[in-house]
């Protein structure tokens, strides 16, 4: 938030679109330990959603992004960064033998944007593309884990815990893809895929200053499985329209 008074002074902005407090927070339903609901915290750069049933909670689509990108080089940064600024895992590291970073990358022109955008289910739902992580070797994999466990961890440890889960649950079925280039102020785009959750990000705004991220669920979004287990549970046979 307090990075959006930075664009403010370049472009001279009056505040009307670059406002560190023009956020809003919107509820779905009523509170309730029993019944669901959701709540949603959305602005600039900013998009988080929740879904409560009977106390389980799903956190999806979960969105953030960052303009400018302060610390490392531009483009060394990225989701999987942490506050001691490591360079992240890309395919011009030399953690990718020689051929699977051809595998890796998928365009050498980066995405002008995360695949996903603001589509209402996640995209890429099909066959993956990249290298796989069932051919990385055991440094390999290691370094690909630290990645989705640093995006991970960017919600609450209890939320985290589910997320934590589809990670050991996908094991070695994951890939990961690049696009654009690999050097230091390269503009790019990368993605680590599994069956059960989705990691997009881009860094091709602002040469390669502007970082757009996302984690999507396939099955969890906006809480689509917890709310269809509600339904299928507590309304079977008494409104047929809740089972579909």
């Amino acid at each position: 938030m307090s990075l959006e008074d930075v664009p403010r002074i370049i472009e001279h902005d009056s505040g009307e679109v670059r406002n560190p407090e023009k956020y809003y927070f919107s509820v779905f339903g009523l509170p309730s330990d029993t019944a669901p609901w959701a709540y949603r915290i959305e602005g600039h750069h900013l998009s988080q959603n929740y879904t409560i049933v009977k106390g389980k909670v799903i956190d999806g689509p979960s969105f953030f992004r960052r303009e400018p990108c302060p610390g490392p080089p531009r483009a060394a940064q990225g989701p999987a960064y942490s506050s001691g600024g490591r360079r992240p895992w890309v395919p011009g590291d030399k953690c990718l033998d020689e051929q699977q970073q051809k595998t890796s990358i998928v365009d050498p022109t980066a995405y002008r944007e995360i695949l996903t955008a603001a589509s209402r289910k996640a995209v890429l739902q099909g066959q993956p593309s990249g290298v796989s992580a069932a051919k990385m070797n055991q440094r390999q994999f290691d370094a690909l884990s630290a990645l989705k466990e640093e995006c991970a961890q960017r919600v609450t440890d209890e939320v985290a815990g589910r997320r934590i889960e589809q990670i050991n649950q996908a094991g070695r079925n994951v890939f990961f893809a690049w696009s654009g280039g690999v050097n230091p102020g390269d503009l790019h785009y990368y993605r680590v895929q599994t069956p059960c959750f989705l990691i997009d990000m881009d860094d091709t705004q602002d040469n390669a200053n502007h970082i757009h991220s996302v984690w999507r669920d396939f099955t969890g979004d906006f809480g689509e499985d917890l709310l269809h287990e509600h339904y299928r549970t507590s309304h079977l046979g008494t409104n047929n329209a809740h089972t579909g």
